[in-house]
């Protein structure tokens, strides 16, 4: 159980822990709340707000299977979230819907305990859309219905009405929607198409990590791939498209077959980055989110998203 909570200011939490090893709780808490940083845990439970067996605890006490945990979350406010002019590339706009290519680098959302409420993709949205905002996903996510990496370019969807978000949230679920990216992994690709299945989840080892190997909350991850080109007879130019829409899917899969996205910081190897920065100048994963289609207004359509700067010194015209 991975637990991606958007809460009301306060929220009683009680459950029984399920682990087949003693960890620490400050560990297993940051790893089951996804969107918690260990830091911010760490803080309730000095704040006295996590209860081991009905008694206050430390944040290096080991937790075993079957301990009862009670958490006490209360939101920080995030009235100071302010509205910010940025300077960002939109692909399509209309009075429901907003479709952005993100730069790489921007965050998504801000979020109240690491003193992330700036320069953020919300704050740019409450500028731009002013008032017109679905009432759906409270300030933090005003009408955005997918989670993004930061250091990856996006074409995104930000819904402007309730309606609108109810109906992509909806087409998502259902697989409804059709998401093509471009990416650059180290290694020539042997085959000019190929499928990657697999479950995904959460590394219980590491919070920031997916896996393929014992994940926790395991679910059905697919992928296909297309090879579009080649650079120095080293790296393999991908189109991937996802069948689901799991957090890190592609970077794991290509990852886990033995062909890395180049720079990618979490699932990465090194020597490859340091040889990528050098000669490219690149310094994040080399991965675009660059095409959408679906239905929309009783009929097909579909957007692109230019390669951003950085991704093109290495692409060149290879694709657009």
């Amino acid at each position: 159980m991975i637990l991606n909570l958007h809460l009301d200011y306060n929220m009683l939490i009680k459950f029984c822990v399920y682990t087949d090893k003693p960890i620490r709780v400050d560990m297993y808490l940051s790893t089951l709340f996804i969107d918690f940083s260990r830091s911010y845990i760490q803080k309730i439970i000095d704040r006295e707000q996590v209860l081991l067996n009905g008694k206050t605890i430390n944040k290096n006490i080991k937790i075993k299977n079957r301990d009862e945990l009670e958490i006490e979350l209360k939101t920080e406010s995030l009235d100071e979230v302010k509205p910010e002019k940025m300077d960002l590339d939109i692909i399509f706009e209309d009075e429901n819907l907003l479709i952005i290519n993100k730069d790489p680098f921007l965050n998504v959302h801000p979020v109240p305990w690491e003193d992330g409420k700036k320069n953020t993709l919300v704050n740019w949205v409450l500028y731009h859309c002013h008032e017109n905002l679905p009432s759906i996903g409270w300030v933090e996510r005003p009408g955005i219905v997918h989670r993004l990496d930061k250091d990856t370019s996006w074409i995104i969807l930000v819904a402007k009405t309730d309606s609108m978000m109810n109906y992509l949230s909806q087409i998502i679920k259902n697989r409804e929607i059709t998401k093509n990216y471009i990416a650059v992994v180290n290694g020539i690709f042997p085959e000019r198409e190929f499928k990657i299945e697999s479950y995904i989840g959460r590394d219980p080892n590491d919070r920031l990590k997916m896996t393929i190997k014992n994940p926790l909350n395991p679910k059905i991850a697919i992928s296909y791939g297309e090879v579009l080109s080649y650079i120095d007879n080293k790296y393999s130019v991908l189109k991937i498209n996802i069948k689901t829409w799991r957090t890190h899917q592609i970077r794991v899969h290509l990852s886990s077959i033995g062909y890395p996205i180049i720079w990618d910081k979490v699932y990465w190897i090194k020597h490859i980055n340091e040889e990528v920065l050098k000669k490219f100048w690149l310094q994040r994963q080399a991965l675009h989110a660059y095409e959408l289609d679906f239905n929309l207004y009783w009929k097909q359509v579909n957007f692109k998203a230019k390669l951003k700067a950085d991704m093109k010194k290495i692409i060149w015209d290879l694709i657009f």
